[in-house]
């Protein structure tokens, strides 16, 4: 696969689903997507702890399981960086070794706050928010990683405080800069005041009825769309439903009849068991 630090030089929006496991890459990776998004968030409600629970080596271990079996591109919400600038390099290191090929470092307090989930957040200040931006570009060793910096200001200072965040993270070095905001018009009023590359929230119910399409998008000098979470609330989703029917003695609907066992050989195609079970047979043969 391209690598990204080369995709976002291009024309197009990069679209990045969310995969927090080895499957879900490679289920990415087969339905087209030149890169996959870790997201912290998704992360922690799939392991039960929130985003501000998890810790930077659990989130490398995914990576380095997803790296494992494919090689998309994967971009990591690394939070607040996991610490202050110093503990930027550590993080940035790992993040390397993993394979990480964008590595997204965003203004918030550490440690994270629980209430960051219901929209309320707290912003470090905006010198130290550079430090960590020039700290990582400082820790790269791999020119092809991108450093982003983000800042979910729009919702705490508003937009003039969000791209004054954004102008200084540029300055310290950041390849592209994020700044939340999921209304058509403050993404317009980001992509006028800010220069391309930008990367952006893809639209929770993907671009069908969402007023920018992804080629204006493109356009406006954004490269990369996380989409951070329709793809674990619909796995939450489809798994609720299947319990429900199982105690319920009822058919899931959403599988059909027989519909189990055909989705079970879909995942021994999508993980390779073919390839695994000829090296067996033909290594094997006298065991």
């Amino acid at each position: 696969m391209e690598k990204l630090s080369q995709l976002i030089k291009g024309p197009d929006l990069i679209v990045a689903p969310c995969a927090l496991n080895p499957i879900m890459a490679q289920m990415a990776a087969l339905a087209g997507f030149k890169a996959a998004y870790l997201s912290g968030g998704s992360l922690g409600w799939y392991k039960g702890v929130t985003e501000a629970g998890l810790s930077l080596t659990e989130m490398i271990q995914v990576v380095v399981d997803i790296r494992t079996v494919t090689p998309i591109p994967v971009v990591l919400d690394a939070g607040g960086g996991w610490g202050d600038p110093v503990h930027i390099h550590r993080t940035v290191a790992m993040s390397e070794a993993a394979g990480v090929q964008c590595i997204e470092i965003e203004d918030q307090l550490l440690p994270r706050r629980v209430e960051h989930h219901v929209g309320i957040d707290r912003l470090v200040p905006i010198g130290l928010a550079t430090d960590r931006i020039k700290e990582a570009v400082a820790a790269r060793t791999n020119p092809d990683t991108l450093i982003v910096g983000r800042t979910n200001a729009l919702r705490v200072g508003g937009m003039d405080d969000a791209l004054r965040r954004g102008e200084a993270m540029k300055k310290a070095g950041a390849d592209m800069l994020f700044l939340w905001g999921r209304k058509p018009e403050e993404m317009r009023t980001i992509a006028e005041r800010l220069p391309a590359p930008l990367m952006t929230f893809a639209p929770p119910d993907g671009w069908s009825s969402f007023p920018i399409s992804k080629a204006e998008m493109a356009k406006l000098g954004y490269r990369l769309a996380a989409s951070s979470g329709t793809a674990f609330a619909a796995m939450v989703k489809a798994v609720r439903q299947s319990y429900e029917c199982l105690a319920q003695d009822r058919l899931d609907p959403f599988l059909g009849a027989g519909g189990a066992e055909k989705e079970m050989k879909a995942a021994h195609k999508v993980t390779g068991l073919d390839k695994l079970l000829e090296i067996e047979r033909r290594t094997m043969k006298d065991a």
